[in-house]
């Protein structure tokens, strides 16, 4: 193993680590959803360029490079769609409400200074 191979991998470990304590420590869903974000996206693109230094663009290489961006690509996604379904699950809806009574919501403000 190089020393390059070794300090990318290193810095993978370190970024996971640093993620699952994050997990650990966060109160709620929504916060612990912030430190999935360098576990899901950063430590398999470092993994990814660990392979490549390692083994060229080989079919290795190659694979470890479409995987890692596909991770990046779709992790945005997943974890968008599992706050989605937290927030429905707490509220029963995803859209933001108005929780003052009496008070008017920003849209219809908007439309009653419009008139």
């Amino acid at each position: 193993m190089t020393p390059v191979v070794a300090v990318l991998l290193g810095l993978a470990l370190v970024t996971t680590v640093v993620s699952a304590l994050g997990l650990l420590l966060m109160p709620n869903l929504f916060d612990r959803l912030h430190y999935l974000g360098p576990a899901t996206t950063v430590a398999p693109v470092l993994v990814a360029a660990a392979v490549v230094a390692a083994e060229a663009f080989d079919h290795q290489g190659i694979e470890a490079v479409l995987l890692a961006v596909f991770l990046v690509l779709f992790q945005p996604v997943l974890t968008h769609a599992t706050a989605r379904a937290a927030r429905i699950r707490d509220r029963g809806d995803w859209r933001i409400r108005d929780e003052g009574k009496g008070r008017r919501g920003s849209t219809e403000a908007a439309r009653g200074r419009a008139r």
